[in-house]
């Protein structure tokens, strides 16, 4: 199996979970905060850094996993591989279906808003996105065990 291939797979897995860990948890924080100014920087922020970092992290996952899943007899030889990208799919899902359209939602809530107090309507979206994005990561976590322990 090539280094470099793997290589790439381990920092596609690296940009895609890293980031989706340390944005919800500054952005969390930065609601927390309660001040429009912090929040609206991070919300900002976490459209640039999704589409940049896990945008790219997930693009290197598919690329390199489904080129790396020929090396053991393909998608469907093996339950590992077929489990790892079922996971990884009900993450990507979640993440197109409902965490960006929420995240672009806030984004404009906040850009229209003109007073510096943060609409109920945020509050609303922020705890369906920390609950969405809760889940979203921990179903990619198993697929990372099964890489590791099978993949080797």
């Amino acid at each position: 199996m090539p280094v470099a291939l793997k290589s790439l797979h381990i920092l596609g897995a690296c940009l895609f979970l890293g980031n989706i860990i340390v944005s919800a948890f500054w952005k969390v924080l930065a609601d927390r905060t309660g001040n429009y100014s912090v929040i609206r920087f991070a919300t900002r922020l976490v459209n640039i850094t999704d589409t940049v970092f896990t945008g790219l992290g997930a693009t290197l996952l598919l690329v390199t996993g489904h080129v790396l899943a020929g090396n053991y007899g393909g998608i469907y030889s093996n339950g590992w591989i077929l489990w790892s990208y079922v996971l990884f799919g009900i993450s990507g899902a979640i993440w197109v279906a409902v965490l960006v359209p929420i995240q672009f939602k806030q984004a404009q809530i906040l850009r229209v808003s003109t007073i510096e107090e943060i609409p109920k309507e945020y509050h609303r979206l922020a705890r369906l996105w920390s609950l969405a994005g809760t889940l979203a990561t921990l179903f990619p976590l198993p697929a990372v065990y099964l890489m590791v322990s099978r993949g080797g």
